[in-house]
């Protein structure tokens, strides 16, 4: 198989890059070569290489930066994703993209199912809403999973930021009234590749991948297990790494200042994921374990100029 990875130098991407390598070829082109922000340029190298499979893991995460700046985020969360979709229907390509739990306003009460009704609170959301629709209106085969909470050890996220300030400062306070499920870059990129073997094992074809994804297309629910706050799972981490000696203090949403309101409930529903693939990834407690046990120590790892 041929497989496009898109956005491989972000969280999900580096993950997920030495994992799709046992399906086939994987490229991965920088973007000198390929500035996903240019349409032409992008037409012209999906149908030059025609992969069978493009994981589409390239996004734009400023939560608060895309208000101002709406103008990039819906090119890249929104139509970067549907005009992939429609270059893999020319020739019968399949397409695995990925989304977020700020489709929602985070009102229910209880987890949100793939079914329930959307309302995002910002551009960011929006702009990820319309990316899931325009990808599913192109009419290629394609798998959305849509996530929550994503961390790692590569790129900005709360992780990072949490183990630096955990040393720098004295204590920290952490919004302690959002709840979800932090969820590790690399259980994604583990709950994709399970995917992947169970399209292939249901598939006929020597491109089996491809034409698995055929008859289960639509959006899945990708999230470690369990729910928690930002405020507990800031104390988990510290409990983990003793080095970080902040004293962590719980604040409410309302006194940390954002341009965008997050939803306070971004609990999503994983059983569609294990109905159908027979899939369900490990508690996020146990998968942030897992994460930390590839960080040899703090200060080798973080800098000053890493940001929240």
């Amino acid at each position: 198989m041929k497989i496009l990875l898109t956005g491989v130098n972000g969280q999900v991407g580096s993950a997920l890059k030495p994992l799709l390598m046992s399906l086939g070829t994987v490229q991965s082109p920088p973007r000198e070569e390929l500035d996903l922000a240019d349409a032409p340029a992008v037409a012209a190298w999906v149908r030059r290489h025609r992969p069978h499979l493009i994981v589409n893991a390239a996004a734009y995460t400023a939560v608060d930066r895309a208000e101002q700046e709406q103008e990039a985020a819906f090119a890249l969360n929104a139509r970067l994703p549907e005009q992939l979709g429609r270059l893999q229907r020319e020739w019968g390509g399949a397409m695995i993209h990925y989304s977020t739990d700020y489709v929602f306003d985070g009102t229910r009460d209880g987890a949100y199912t793939e079914g329930d009704e959307t309302a995002p609170l910002g551009v960011y959301g929006r702009s990820k809403r319309a990316g899931e629709e325009g990808l599913m209106s192109s009419g290629a085969p394609s798998l959305i999973f849509r996530t929550s909470w994503v961390y790692g050890l590569h790129g900005r996220n709360f992780l990072r930021t949490m183990l630096r300030l955990g040393q720098e400062r004295a204590k920290i306070q952490v919004v302690n009234d959002q709840w979800g499920a932090p969820t590790w870059a690399g259980s994604i990129a583990q709950g994709t590749m399970a995917v992947c073997a169970a399209l292939c094992r249901s598939a006929q074809t020597g491109e089996s991948l491809v034409e698995g994804v055929s008859g289960k297309e639509g959006i899945y629910h990708l999230t470690n297990g369990g729910a928690t706050t930002w405020y507990d799972f800031t104390r988990r981490i510290f409990e983990l790494r003793p080095e970080c000696r902040a004293l962590v203090l719980p604040i409410p949403s309302s006194d940390y200042p954002s341009p965008v309101r997050r939803p306070a409930n971004s609990r999503l529903d994983n059983t569609k994921l294990k109905e159908v693939f027979g899939i369900q990834l490990s508690h996020w407690s146990v998968a942030l374990e897992d994460c930390l046990a590839e960080l040899p120590a703090v200060h080798e790892v973080f800098t000053k100029t890493d940001e929240v």
